[in-house]
């Protein structure tokens, strides 16, 4: 039997990570729309795929029906031009292996060092129905690591919006301006604050 959801949607929002650095991340931006953000610990399953659409809507559906709760999964990727495009939706993967200062060594000799941070959102509820957001944050891959906020590629990544900072140099709240995981939140946000407003 499923139980009804012990949260209002709308209000609520359940964040499917074993991240606690998305989490600490997310929590403000959602609350600014007055949502909520519940932490569920979930390891879900996490697909080897070319798109990272496809893998956050893979883990947001498996999660959704392990937990039979609506819930948001967040997936982001690091695209470096002179790699074409790599590590791409194999960041994960590329930092557990190389690191920040793997991805430094790959790029000694570039002399192109645009690069940009895609996220996607992915939302599913109960009912398996699924709906995506995507965000992005244009920047350049760092000469050498500098700060040591956040998490990841951070260090190595400096925004096209604030220019001169790392992503690590920033605090939660300067990065929740420009980072591709905020904009992808606030445009989950407005959906999921308005779309639920009259059915709860």
């Amino acid at each position: 039997m499923k139980l009804k959801d012990p949260f209002p949607r709308g209000r609520v929002a359940f964040f499917v990570t074993s991240n606690v650095h998305k989490f600490m991340e997310a929590r403000p931006v959602l609350a600014e729309y007055g949502i909520a953000t519940t932490l569920l610990r979930f390891k879900a399953l996490e697909i080897q795929d070319e798109n990272i659409e496809n893998i956050a809507e893979t883990s947001a559906a498996e999660a959704s029906r392990e937990c039979n709760l609506p819930v948001l999964v967040e997936d982001a990727g690091l695209f470096i031009e002179a790699l074409n495009g790599f590590p791409g939706p194999y960041s994960h993967y590329v930092y557990q292996t190389i690191g920040t200062k793997g991805i430094l060594k790959l790029m000694r000799d570039a002399d192109q060092r645009d690069a940009h941070f895609r996220s996607i959102v992915a939302f599913c509820d109960t009912d398996g129905s699924l709906k995506t957001f995507h965000g992005e944050a244009a920047g350049k891959i760092a000469e050498e690591e500098r700060g040591s906020f956040g998490f990841g590629f951070d260090p190595v990544f400096e925004p096209s919006e604030a220019p001169g900072k790392t992503f690590a140099e920033m605090t939660l709240m300067e990065k929740g301006r420009c980072s591709h995981r905020a904009k992808a939140l606030r445009k989950f946000a407005e959906w999921y604050a308005s779309a639920f407003q009259r059915r709860f």
